[in-house]
């Protein structure tokens, strides 16, 4: 049986240790999987409330609404071409900066893998494809953060490269 998902385009194909999975551009019917995906840890827990999808329908329009700004989706593909559930996302946004030289850059976050399915290579798959997006579009450099206290994160995102340069602050608003 297919879904919807079957017929929307892909961004990448390729194979993982688990199969062939799919990047796309996300649809607002995926918001209730990415939510949950952004939910399903300790800190996503505290953060995230899937009983009023409100606040997320909006953000989704604004994301969907502005070329600068992509939230993508994953989602392995069966042998017979069929899409299965949404089993990853990240946001990617393009922000122009004055600073070095008016450099533009990229920022990644909000990167999800399912629990089930971490170590098969696709989170290395995802960011990759930032990365590539991102030097298509002409950016200089990629930003992300990642909590201090995500130490597997980090070792992951330093085996692509990413270094630990800077020390990054927020104020809730």
């Amino acid at each position: 049986m297919s879904n919807n998902a079957d017929t929307l385009p892909s961004l990448l194909a390729v194979d993982v240790d688990g199969g062939t999975f799919r990047l796309r551009h996300a649809t607002a019917a995926d918001l209730p999987a990415i939510v949950q995906l952004l939910a399903d840890d300790s800190m996503g827990a505290g953060r995230e409330r899937t009983e009023d999808m409100g606040p997320y329908e909006r953000a989704f329009e604004a994301i969907d609404a502005d070329p600068s700004h992509l939230l993508i989706v994953g989602e392995p593909i069966s042998a017979g071409g069929a899409a299965g559930p949404v089993v990853a996302t990240f946001q990617l946004s393009f922000l122009p900066g004055i600073s070095r030289q008016g450099a533009w850059r990229s920022q990644i976050e909000g990167v999800r893998v399912a629990d089930s399915l971490r170590g098969q290579g696709i989170g290395k798959v995802m960011v990759r494809w930032a990365i590539d997006e991102s030097r298509r579009r002409g950016c200089a450099l990629m930003q992300l953060t990642t909590h201090k206290t995500r130490t597997a994160a980090h070792r992951f995102y330093g085996r692509l490269g990413f270094e630990a340069s800077h020390e990054g602050m927020k104020l809730a608003l």
